[in-house]
This record gives C-alpha cells, structure tokens and sequence, in this order.
C-alpha cells in the first residue's frame, strides 16, 4: 500500500507545473547585466553600455516574453522572496526596453513621453494576462499588494537615471536576495554624491522624500526615515555624536536635487 501511494506522489510531480517547484530563470537577464553593466567603485553606482546592449536585444526581447508568459497562479505559489525578485527584474528589464525602443535619441528616462503618457505610464507588456506600465509593476504590485513591505526595493528598482540607485551588475534572485537588498542599500548610501553629512545637516536622496511612507510601516521594527538611518550610519560615515543626534530625531535633513540624466556609458 505504501509503495502504490509513493509512485502515485511520483507521479503526480511529474504531471504538476514546474514552475510550482523552481525559481524563474533569470539567466538570460542575469547574462546581459554582467556583460553590459559597468561598476564604478566597487558597485556605489554603475553605468550600462546600452549601445552595446542595443545589439543584444533579441535575447532581452525573449526574456521578457518568459516573463510575460509566467500564469498568476504560478506566480503566487512562489516564496515571497522568489516574487520580488521576479518583479524587481521585470521592472528593470522593461525600463531598460523602454530607453532602446528610442536609443539614442534621449538623453533622459523623462523624455520618453514628455507630452503624456510619460515613460513610467506607457504600457510596455504584458504581466499575468494584463497590460501593465512601470507604474503598475513598481507602485501596484511591488508596493502595492501589501505582502512584501520591503523598502530595499527602492535600491533595486531602477529607473535608468545616474541618480537612482546603481543597476546590479547581476540578476535578483530568491535565495540571495536579502543579502542583494542590503548589499544595495548599504552602497548606495555611502555614495557621498547622494547621500552626505555636512555643518551640522544630513543631506540624502529625494527617494527618502518621495517614499517616505515606506520606510514608516515596520520594517525591522522601523517607523521613520531616521530610524532607517540610523541602521546605516556606517555606510553614511557618521560620528557617534552625530547619530545620537539621528537617533533622538535633532538632526536636520534635506533632500538633494535628482539627476535624471541617462545613465549610459560614455
């Protein structure tokens, strides 16, 4: 009797969908990026050689029909990391699809429909059986669905412009990627173009303004900007009396101006 139930649990793994069981392959994706992605200082920021990408394109084009091919069902059956993973990368790969579709004629994300739609409310495929914009990935779904909360993701998520957090030079993937999050945040804030400390004033990325909210619902235990901070005064080279100040909330902050320049390779 045993045995009969063992070949039918056999049998009926080989009948149920794969993709209940694996990890979206991401190595097409993953193999551009390493190609074509340029670190500049151990990964603080990077630059993407889309001219060079531009030639590739077909292999990007066939990744993102297999994205656009995943059933929301089996989407769902993923572990939550597996899921945001998935997202962040489709994300980046249609932002990255968007600037070749009118490369080289731009100079930045924000000329692409600078008379309405803009770039980030186009439609640029297909997403469980819907049309979906950046828009909808990013705000409606990554941010949105309630069941990530995960305010990493702003360090991931890529908009193609030098002031956004750095491309990774390799794909997200559901086993890594806590520790590609943290790895994310913790560069992109010592990043003292984007992020510094100076007479008396902490001056960050507008990120931290326009995503506020995000960093007020708990993470870690976490309620405020400051308090994400001060989980990062390391990478902000901060003194001691300086986050004492962070921590009792007496230390003034201002937003730095974004550059939306492309960030190409030169």
């Amino acid at each position: 009797m045993l045995q009969q139930a063992g070949k039918f649990v056999v049998l009926l793994l080989l009948f149920l969908p794969t993709t209940l069981f694996a990890e979206f392959d991401h190595s097409d994706w993953d193999g551009l990026l390493k190609k074509h992605v340029k670190q500049i200082g151990a990964g603080i920021a990077t630059q993407l050689d889309y001219s060079a990408l531009a030639v590739q394109r077909q292999i990007l084009s066939a990744y993102l029909s297999k994205v656009s091919a995943v059933p929301r069902e089996s989407f769902d059956s993923w572990p939550k990391s597996e899921q945001l993973a998935f997202l962040i990368n489709a994300y980046n790969a249609w932002t990255v699809d968007l600037i070749l579709s009118e490369y080289p004629g731009i100079d930045s994300i924000r000329d692409i429909g600078f008379i309405l739609p803009s770039a980030w409310n186009q439609d640029i495929g297909t997403l469980f059986g819907e049309q979906v914009s950046l828009d909808d990935i990013e705000h409606e779904m990554i941010r949105g669905w309630d069941r990530y909360q995960e305010p990493r993701i702003h360090f991931a998520v890529n908009c193609a412009a030098i002031g956004c957090p750095a491309l990774r030079a390799e794909a997200y993937v559901g086993e890594r990627l806590e520790q590609q999050l943290e790895e994310n945040t913790r560069l992109f804030l010592s990043d003292s173009s984007r992020n510094y400390y100076s007479d008396g004033r902490l001056y960050i990325s507008s990120i931290f303004d326009w995503y506020e909210e995000d960093f007020q619902q708990g993470w870690q235990g976490i309620d405020s900007v400051a308090e994400f901070l001060t989980h990062y005064t390391e990478a902000l080279q901060l003194d001691s009396a300086t986050v004492n100040r962070l921590r009792a909330d007496e230390l003034g902050i201002r937003h730095l101006r974004y550059d939306w320049a492309l960030n190409d390779t030169p």
